[in-house]
């Protein structure tokens, strides 16, 4: 046993192992380099990177860290506080990448050739609640609250097999509108990645969500549908994500105004419903039409399945797929794989701390931290998926702090056995061996699991 222990090493044994495993195997550092995010002197990338991802697992934050001198990192904050703002990393690349290596090495290899993956897009209220000088910061509205909110809307796209829920990428959306933001960008080059990810969330939900599936689409990542919300939902939509090559499984809305070709007309679907007979009895479905979906003289043929409103029996809900092939049960069933993502916005926000953890003004640390948390729960999702796990997200999570609280108690033991070593070297005439053998005759008398963590370390 060395007599120096390093700040270095110290900081390397606060990493559990199932965090150090999952940034190994899966080459954290190489995708964040791909996104443009790497130094070619000074402290590495990764152990920036790294640092903020294991912040939640440790029960305190950097600055409380920094305060007590516990878990502190061996770089300044400023240094932090720049990676943090760094203009010229991509963060939609590197969440992109990362996500695409799990699915493609982890999760596809075990799957069914015939299990249909798809895509999903949702957003979620980004809260900012506190704080008027937000950069870009823009009244929003909550359609879960039915209130407007101070923040963003954090449109995500997601990767599902049904069975494992993993974050792509995603945008902080602003608001196009220019009454509703409270703040504007910041004045930068327009040739960099920051100008262009300020420009992107301040355009439309739809337009933002063509860019998010663009990026999906060059990583390669493994997905036939894309399933969205009536939010999303309109002939233009279908469209636009049939020419990047995905077809849709969407609700869509009854509304007057949204007209789909039927039978040589051009009408609503309240209107297609009315001419029809429906289906009797308790089938899931009530009705089930092919319609067209007609854009700029373009058509794409779909199929409008109506179906019973579990909550209110007099309504019907409208989904359609631009795959008419499916059977009505089989887009009942896919599109039922939406609801990941809700469970995804849950354990972000109740557990990772998505935008509470992260107070800065600038526009592209917020950007950063969520890359970070999605980082946080790629990693749960897949330890999840491959230990057969019967916990929730939410009880791994917990598992991994109280893990990490146990790295530390056997890292301050550690530390003790090198001071007792010392002491035994300075005060006995013992050569080295011998203390050396005095030291192994005393931790194997320790209890097994001692010898296991000591070992670990």
């Amino acid at each position: 046993m060395n007599k120096i222990i390093t700040q270095d090493n110290q900081n390397e044994k606060q990493i559990s192992a199932s965090i150090r495993k999952f940034f190994t195997r899966f080459h954290v550092s190489s995708a964040l380099k791909a996104a443009n995010a790497y130094k070619t002197k000074g402290i590495p990338v990764i152990e920036i990177f790294q640092y903020l991802f294991i912040l939640i697992f440790s029960n305190r934050s950097m600055y409380m860290n920094l305060l007590v001198g516990r878990n502190a990192p061996t770089f300044a904050k400023d240094t932090v506080y720049r990676f943090m703002k760094a203009t010229h990393i991509n963060w939609i690349r590197f969440t992109t990448i990362l996500s695409a290596r799990i699915i493609q090495d982890a999760v596809v290899p075990l799957n069914n050739p015939d299990r249909s993956h798809v895509l999903i897009v949702d957003d979620s209220i980004f809260e900012r609640s506190r704080s008027k000088k937000v950069e870009l910061l823009a009244k929003v509205y909550d359609h879960a609250k039915r209130s407007y909110r101070f923040g963003f809307r954090m449109l995500t796209l997601g990767w599902s097999d049904g069975s494992t829920f993993l974050p792509v990428n995603s945008v902080l959306l602003s608001s196009e509108k220019k009454k509703n933001r409270i703040n504007e960008a910041t004045q930068m080059d327009k040739r960099t990645v920051g100008y262009k990810r300020r420009a992107l969330s301040m355009t439309k939900g739809t337009e933002a969500m063509l860019e998010l599936l663009k990026a999906a689409k060059t990583a390669r990542i493994p997905a036939r549908y894309v399933l969205f919300d009536s939010w999303f939902s309109s002939p233009k939509s279908l469209h636009a994500v049939k020419e990047i090559g995905y077809d849709v499984i969407a609700m869509i809305k009854k509304t007057p105004k949204m007209h789909f070709q039927y039978d040589g007309d051009s009408i609503s679907l309240t209107e297609i419903y009315k001419r029809n007979k429906k289906r009797r009895g308790r089938s899931k479905y009530l009705l089930s039409v092919n319609v067209d979906a007609i854009k700029d003289g373009k058509t794409i043929p779909a199929k409008v399945v109506y179906v019973r409103n579990k909550n209110k029996r007099k309504e019907y809900l409208c989904l359609i797929s631009t795959d008419i092939s499916l059977s009505e049960e089989e887009i009942i069933r896919i599109y039922g794989k939406r609801w990941n993502i809700e469970v995804f916005f849950k354990v972000c926000k109740s557990y990772l701390k998505l935008s509470k953890e992260c107070n800065s003004l600038s526009y592209d640390a917020m950007t950063a931290h969520t890359a970070v948390v999605f980082t946080r729960y790629m990693m749960l999702s897949i330890e999840s998926r491959e230990s057969q796990d019967t916990r929730s997200l939410g009880e791994l999570f917990l598992s991994l702090t109280d893990e990490m609280a146990d790295i530390t108690w056997i890292q301050a033991f550690q530390l003790l056995l090198q001071l007792f070593r010392e002491l035994l070297s300075d005060t006995c005439e013992l050569s080295e061996q011998k203390i050396t053998e005095l030291m192994e005759t005393f931790i194997s008398a320790l209890p097994v699991f001692l010898q296991k963590r000591l070992k670990a370390i």
